[in-house]
């Protein structure tokens, strides 16, 4: 079971490390590199700001919420660096340009590095961020989060770039069309920004959002640290924190990835080993891990969770960290519920992504957790 923090929790050093860690997990191998975003929140608290996370059901149903993440190639974000003040300078266009105050910051997704995105703006500007997200993960694209499939409409919005340019999207027909003109924006932009969305009601953050995913990311970085100490195995701990599985061990033998209309794209063929000795796998790319295979045959797709880890550190990597020989485990979790109805699917299922020939078939939210790496 999760600990439940007090009504307004204020994160240490030791809560960052374990946030990287469960992000990266979370992140199904996008959401920018958390290793960036750590030290950059660090940086944060050495600087005096606080890092603060109010509970979902002590948010205010009139409180005026801003979404806010970073957006473009997560191999761009691990590249070139960000300014810093980025998000804060979204926020501020945004409330200028719509004429109130911001109560809160929401996560767009709780993945990598746009996990830490939120934090540390909303630590410049004073305010907590809702123990939640639009994901419960990583997802590409923007319209991707349960925010918009409920029915948010994301703008007018705002996106800033570490040069200095800031871009307002006024008025967008469809979360599609918004996701597409912002994309071609930031590649104009250089392929990385960080962008924030036309305010929520604290009432429908509440029912609308993925709950307790910062309290999730750091119990999982807390559950593979305290694995690692008692010389225990990260990877086993993890399925049972998330009624997961061990789909996968083996050594990466082939990785096609480039970089495609602001996407990082590809595939990650894996030979197995141990028990899964003589078989091969691979895993499709679209900045997440979306689609599973084994010998051909999908077993596990969005918008259930893929993720890749170093077999003995129990470490997420990221797509863009992927390299020849790595010895990994490719590990299954469940997603939560609201991706799941049929609404979501048309969004964040094995169509929405353009593979017709896919049908999503959940895992067990029930079944028993299994797994070991070795």
């Amino acid at each position: 079971m999760l600990s439940r923090p007090d009504r307004l929790w204020t994160l240490s050093e030791a809560e960052i490390e374990a946030l990287e860690i469960g992000s990266a997990i979370l992140g199904t191998g996008g959401g920018g590199n958390p290793y960036i975003g750590k030290l950059r929140a660090r940086q944060a608290l050495r600087d005096g700001h606080q890092l603060r996370i109010i509970r979902m059901e002590d948010l205010p149903d009139d409180a005026k919420v801003v979404s806010l993440g970073g957006i473009g190639a997560p191999l761009i974000s691990f590249e070139r660096i960000k300014e810093g003040r980025e998000g804060l300078r979204c926020l501020r266009a945004l409330e200028e340009r719509l004429g109130f105050k911001a109560d809160a910051i929401a996560c767009e997704e709780i993945g990598g590095q746009n996990a830490m995105e939120p934090l540390i703006t909303a630590s410049f500007a004073g305010l907590p961020v809702v123990d939640g997200d639009g994901m419960g993960r990583a997802f590409p694209e923007m319209q991707m989060t349960t925010y918009a499939i409920y029915g948010h409409r994301s703008t007018p919005s705002v996106m800033c770039d570490p040069h200095g340019n800031v871009v307002i999207f006024d008025h967008a027909i469809s979360e599609k069309w918004h996701e597409r003109m912002a994309r071609a924006c930031v590649i104009s932009q250089g392929g990385a920004s960080t962008l924030a969305s036309a305010p929520m009601s604290g009432a429908f953050v509440k029912r609308f959002s993925i709950p307790n995913s910062y309290t999730k990311a750091i119990a999982l970085g807390r559950a593979v640290i305290a694995a690692r100490q008692r010389h225990d195995d990260p990877v086993a701990a993890i399925c049972a924190m998330e009624n997961g599985r061990v789909a996968f061990t083996g050594k990466i033998t082939d990785l096609k990835r480039h970089l495609k209309g602001g996407f990082v794209t590809g595939e990650a063929l894996i030979e197995g080993f141990d028990t899964c000795s003589g078989q091969t796998a691979s895993v499709l790319i679209q900045n997440e891990n979306l689609v599973f295979k084994r010998d051909g045959v999908v077993e596990i797709a969005v918008p259930d969770l893929i993720i890749i880890l170093d077999i003995d550190t129990g470490n997420a990597i990221t797509t863009e960290m992927l390299r020849y020989g790595q010895r990994i485990a490719v590990v299954a979790l469940p997603c939560h519920p609201l991706l799941r109805t049929p609404e979501a699917l048309e969004v964040v299922g094995p169509k929405g992504f353009g593979f017709d020939d896919i049908a999503y078939r959940p895992m067990a939210a029930d079944e028993p957790a299994t797994g070991s790496a070795s």
